[in-house]
């Protein structure tokens, strides 16, 4: 397995980067107009000569409104996203529970990481550990200051040193990849759309259930339209983050392909690391952070120990490539 070039991965995510910053606010905005031009054709439906409805779009009007929202949106989404990105390594740390790791309780994971960043010549890393017995690890952050690597209890006890060095290895790859500030990028776009969708399935349900509650409100069509201005924002909101999802998975399997190579010659044994996965593999833990988006950041992901049925339906969708085509790989390296 070839390890592509530090610097050809580098100039690949950076580019990515550039392409999600563009892309991700075109997909929202794309679909406030969908969501005005909707809104539109259905309340400007009339009736013919015939009888039938005849369903219209003022391209013009819609244009209008869309311009009008359209400083306000681009506001509210950069602030949003400026927040997030400067927080995201507490966002990470409450998501996963992760606290810092001091070099007095575990010198043996500081002594690896400084004996690898070395050998790279890459700046040390923060350290965290996340009080679990389940196996896991991952790097997160989008600079010098916030750079992270972050390991579990279960972890720790259950590697050997050989084994560790080279899961740290990979995730002292994705760092020097530029893969995790791509991640965490893609992590606060998908988390904007997925909390305008929840806003609205939150209007919706109050609507439906304090606005029908009674017979005159069933009868009332101001309350009609509310609903159907409602379904038409939820499903505006589902082909939004249907097409984030999208974007986030065309950037997601090839990187663990990437940052395993790399790891292997980092740490120089490729068959440890390729055990280390294998370790992992049979129980991969941090279920209990209940966040998708942050799943993506774990050198396994917790799905991806399933079987049957579910092992085929989840590989469709998962963020990372088959554990077992991974470790393949590593043993003819």
């Amino acid at each position: 397995m070839k390890y592509v070039g530090i610097y050809t991965q580098q100039k690949r995510n950076n580019m990515m980067s550039i392409f999600l910053l563009i892309m991700f606010p075109v997909i929202l905005l794309a679909m406030v107009w969908v969501f005005l031009a909707l809104i539109n054709v259905l309340g400007g439906s009339y009736y013919d000569e015939y009888g039938n409805i005849v369903h219209s779009l003022d391209t013009a009007i819609v244009n209008y409104y869309f311009l009008s929202a359209l400083p306000w949106i681009v506001g509210g989404v950069g602030i949003w996203f400026l927040i997030a990105y400067f927080s995201n390594a507490a966002m990470v740390r409450s998501a996963t529970g992760a606290r810092s790791l001091s070099r007095r309780e575990n010198p043996r994971v500081y002594n690896i990481v400084e004996n690898l960043t070395m050998s790279c010549g890459m700046d040390m890393p923060k350290i965290n550990v996340i009080d679990d017995p389940q196996l896991n690890a991952f790097a997160s952050g989008i600079d010098k200051s916030s750079y992270t690597v972050t390991v579990t209890t279960g972890l720790l006890n259950v590697l050997n040193d050989e084994e560790l060095s080279g899961v740290i290895a990979h995730e002292l790859t994705h760092i020097r990849n530029h893969d995790t500030r791509l991640l965490i990028t893609s992590i606060i776009f998908v988390g904007i759309i997925s909390t305008i969708m929840s806003m609205v399935y939150n209007m919706f349900t109050h609507t439906m259930i304090f606005g029908g509650s009674s017979s005159r409100d069933k009868e009332d069509k101001n309350g009609v339209s509310i609903i159907v201005v409602m379904l038409v924002a939820i499903i505006c909101s589902v082909i939004a983050y249907f097409f984030t999802i999208l974007t986030r998975f065309a950037i997601s399997r090839k990187r663990e392909f990437m940052a395993d190579a790399g790891g292997a010659e980092m740490c120089g044994n490729p068959l440890a690391l390729a055990s280390a996965l294998r370790k992992i593999s049979g129980d991969p833990g941090l279920g209990h952070t209940g966040r998708e988006d942050v799943a993506q950041l774990f050198i396994i992901h917790p799905k991806m120990s399933l079987t049957g049925f579910d092992a085929f339906f989840s590989s469709l969708f998962s963020t990372h490539p088959d554990t077992r085509e991974r470790i393949r790989l590593l043993e003819q390296f």
